[in-house]
């Protein structure tokens, strides 16, 4: 036996003597036998327990269930919700080590940016959690280890990631002719290969790309298939990535999808990380608004924002009331908002002057989008409260080569992080000691 194996199996030895100190002390403090159910898997020094892979494969299943994606089997879905908690496990471990802490204030903010987003206050949105059978302490755990993520993210790769004055360059000589304002709402699957994959396991594992393609191609849901193959940190959400402008999307994915209709998917596509599908599920914008123009708005709005003493019917109530004083005559819409508008634009009747596309949250912007001048909004909902919006004016206006190359630099570095994180997940699965168990002894 070489070195290297004597170092392995210490390791494995090491790991398992702390995941059998950690089980006894679970056992110690909370008495509860259920807990003590075996070892579903090591990752570095941790333990994963069959209780807990289980539980997040419930909740994986009401997941599914929700989109009204067919359930894959039972044990693909396993190895899925697993393979995310070894990864889960790991970044986490790597905040710890780096002595990343997310504070109580931080954790509640971002709860309650959550239960807006779902137009709930806290105390609606802790009861549909509990209807739903997820315990309220468990998901403010899982919320703060998901802002933990992120901010590892944002340490080792995001704040890594160099975009030089001769890429923007680039990219906009590459740009100036494109549809302004293309968005795409897509879905991947990701066949991730291994970091220094041999051509044996890059062939097996196209060979397993081009089975998911022939299962999709007979008529098999994409989303369900996502659910089974995909190595994506998002695959039991159907390989959704969301609406993103084309200059977000890997370049791999804008080209492919660049030709695609609504509901088509691509070919197998190869990429240094592994092997993709995606399918275009909508898309939007693409006028021709000339290589150098944006439109701008301008708009003034009065917030109301929601507390204790003012919930979100509250508010609602209060701005349909300003709303028709406002359509009948009987006041301005500048006088209300020095009144009630809880904004900083209040002093200046609700005007936040020409405003550029994603200057606002995107709640804001679609409705904002869909006024004519003169025209005033229904109450809207946004994460810093309830709104009513006017739109103003609008003008086409030259873009200025400063503002140009600066959004030109962001969504390049979105692009390379997006990348450069996929690389990242696979290095670390590949570096991360795991032991998976197959029994539940």
């Amino acid at each position: 036996m070489d070195a290297v194996d004597k170092l392995m199996n210490r390791i494995k030895q090491l790991a398992t003597i702390a995941a059998a100190m950690v089980l006894t002390s679970a056992t110690a403090v909370a008495a509860e036998p259920e807990l003590v159910d075996g070892i579903a898997a090591i990752v570095n020094s941790e333990v994963i327990t069959h209780k807990e892979l289980a539980e997040r494969v419930d909740m994986a299943v009401k997941q599914l269930e929700h989109q009204g994606t067919r359930l894959p089997p039972g044990d693909v879905i396993e190895r899925q919700v697993m393979e995310r908690l070894i990864l889960e496990r790991a970044q986490l471990q790597l905040a710890r080590e780096g002595g990343m802490q997310v504070d109580d204030e931080t954790l509640q903010r971002a709860l309650e940016r959550i239960a807006s987003n779902n137009r709930l206050d806290m105390d609606q949105f802790r009861t549909a959690l509990q209807q739903d059978g997820i315990d309220w302490n468990e998901f403010r755990e899982n919320i703060r280890n998901e802002i933990l993520i992120a901010r590892v993210r944002e340490r080792e790769v995001d704040s890594q990631v160099v975009v030089t004055d001769a890429e923007v360059d680039n990219f906009i000589e590459a740009n100036r002719e494109s549809l302004a304002n293309q968005e795409f709402l897509a879905a991947h699957i990701l066949f991730r290969a291994p970091e220094g994959a041999s051509p044996e396991q890059l062939s097996a594992l196209k060979a397993r790309a081009d089975e998911a393609l022939a299962r999709l191609e007979s008529g098999e849901d994409f989303a369900s298939l996502a659910a089974s193959y995909s190595d994506a940190q998002d695959a039991l959400k159907g390989g959704e990535l969301g609406w993103r402008d084309a200059e977000r999307l890997p370049a791999l994915f804008a080209d492919a999808l660049q030709p695609l209709a609504p509901g088509q998917h691509s070919a197998v596509l190869r990429s240094p990380g592994g092997f993709h599908i995606v399918k275009l599920i909508d898309r939007r914008g693409g006028e021709m608004a000339g290589p150098d123009k944006v439109t701008q708005t301008h708009a003034r709005h009065i917030l109301i924002k929601t507390s204790e003493v003012v919930d979100d019917a509250e508010a609602q109530r209060r701005l349909e009331g300003l709303r028709e004083r406002i359509v009948n005559g009987g006041a301005t819409f500048d006088e209300l908002a020095k009144v009630h508008s809880a904004d900083l634009s209040a002093a200046k009747g609700g005007d936040l002057g020409w405003l550029y596309p994603g200057d606002t949250v995107p709640p804001f912007e679609r409705a904002m989008e869909a006024l004519q001048p003169g025209e005033v909004s229904e109450p809207v909902r946004s994460p810093f409260g309830w709104h009513l919006i006017q739109v103003l004016d609008r003008q086409v206006e030259d873009v200025s080569d400063e503002r140009k190359r600066n959004a030109a630099r962001n969504a390049l570095k979105a692009r390379k992080a997006d990348e450069a994180f996929e690389d990242w997940l696979r290095q670390l699965r590949d570096r991360s000691f795991v032991d998976l168990r197959t029994d539940r002894s």
